[in-house]
């Protein structure tokens, strides 16, 4: 999928050697991207007709076969960006490139879990294709297997906590064949135990076979060290883009000097 806008004639210039040069997760020196965004700006209009940026400039880069989280104060426009990666919205000026099927994950999972039961939820999508009966429950059954659901394929919905309908919810697009998932704050209104229980059906999704590459918006630091690589945003711009040791440091810089800056 490629979203583009008309606004870019000229060549864009070439990533940063951070984003070019890291390496993905299977030991190759080279990828092509599962998901990039090149010098996207995002603006709206308000009511008094007041143009206002929300993202400017943003260059990223996700290797497939990765987690990668998105983080940055409320307000960065870390949701902003992943909506423009989905095609939820177009952006301003820029180009995105999603190599190959493309799933949102909401952050309230009853924006998505819909259906009955786990398995009925989960084959929902499949209606769009055509396949047999048995080519479905196949795809049904590893998808759950894939985040841990498999013992609660005919459990009903309503029984479900928040991190297994997320579980569910993320299971529905592995069994669509996606190879992109934007996940959207999926933990933040969940305890430790589901958290991780969400964490694990992601790192385990791509962690499997089919390169699938997940970028998880995020606000809760801890999550970092769970990720393969990391961006951090601040006043809808990117601040850093690489493996999480640099940004970790990065982030522990920012707050030293925080800290400084008011003890003064």
């Amino acid at each position: 999928m490629r979203i583009s806008t008309a606004s870019f004639a000229a060549p864009f210039p070439p990533l940063s050697p951070t984003i070019a040069a890291f390496s993905s997760a299977k030991g190759s020196l080279t990828y092509s991207p599962a998901i990039e965004s090149r010098n996207v700006s995002y603006s709206i209009t308000n009511k008094r007709g007041k143009f206002l940026p929300i993202l400017r400039n943003c260059s990223i880069s996700v290797p497939p076969g990765q987690l990668w989280m998105l983080l940055g104060p409320n307000g960065c426009g870390k949701s902003t960006l992943l909506k423009v990666l989905a095609g939820l919205l177009r952006p301003t000026e820029g180009e995105v490139d999603i190599n190959g099927p493309c799933s949102f994950v909401f952050q309230n999972p009853d924006h998505q879990v819909v259906m009955p039961t786990v398995e009925a939820d989960v084959a929902f999508g499949l209606g769009k294709f055509d396949l047999s009966r048995d080519e479905v429950q196949s795809r049904v059954s590893n998808a759950l297997k894939s985040v841990g659901m498999a013992d609660f394929s005919q459990r009903p919905i309503q029984t479900l906590s928040g991190g297994q309908k997320q579980r569910v919810a993320i299971a529905g697009a592995l069994a669509e064949a996606c190879k992109v998932l934007l996940l959207d704050e999926l933990t933040t209104f969940l305890d430790e135990y589901d958290q991780i229980g969400v964490i694990n059906a992601v790192k385990n999704c791509v962690a499997g076979p089919n390169d699938v590459a997940a970028l998880w918006v995020t606000h809760r630091l801890e999550e970092l060290k769970y990720a393969d690589g990391a961006i951090y945003m601040e006043g809808g711009r990117i601040m850093i883009h690489g493996d999480v040791s640099s940004v970790t440091k990065f982030l522990k810089d920012k707050q030293s000097e925080y800290v400084r800056h008011f003890s003064l």
